[in-house]
């Protein structure tokens, strides 16, 4: 996949998030993530994991944040030997990964205040263009219950459909 991808997404009790994916920069995520909306494994999955001033992570299998698709994909940054033009400011949005470089699956972020430390570690694919007051409003009203960002499952704010536009 190479070009522009635009895909909207629905967060229950929020609103509306548009973003704009950059397969040039990022060909084996947007190819994999169009690839799980069109299979509809994002509906009615969460965003599990929270940080003001970081991120808001979903995509998550089990709403924990320890699983996700059943494929894994190549980390495309640059630590790991890919180019990717792409920083972590905010808007961006990013695939989630364990330790190993190649771990990333169906968990994603979006970056709600600059982090360039993460520039060249994690596999960035895109960004906002409409609804950063949602990812806001998402990431300000949210209640972690530890400072790793976990949200209570009862308030995951729920994913009702993320589709290619």
């Amino acid at each position: 996949m190479v070009g522009k991808v635009n895909i909207e997404m629905s967060i229950i009790n929020y609103g509306h998030i548009k973003l704009e994916l950059d397969a040039d920069n990022a060909p084996i995520t947007v190819t994999n993530f169009v690839g799980l909306i069109n299979d509809g494994f994002y509906t009615n999955k969460t965003f599990h994991r929270i940080i003001k001033g970081f991120m808001i992570q979903g995509g998550s299998s089990d709403g924990r944040g320890y699983e996700g698709s059943d494929k894994q994909i190549k980390g495309e940054f640059a630590s790991n030997g890919i180019a990717n033009t792409i920083s972590h400011v905010r808007g961006t949005i990013s695939m989630a990964r364990s330790s190993d470089p190649d771990s990333a699956s169906s968990q994603f972020f979006i970056v709600h205040q600059d982090s360039l430390f993460l520039d060249g570690n994690y596999a960035a694919f895109g960004k906002v263009i409409e609804g950063m007051d949602v990812v806001d409003k998402i990431a300000e009203t949210a209640n972690p219950i530890d400072n790793n960002g976990t949200i209570p499952h009862q308030e995951q704010p729920i994913i009702e459909y993320i589709k290619v536009i």
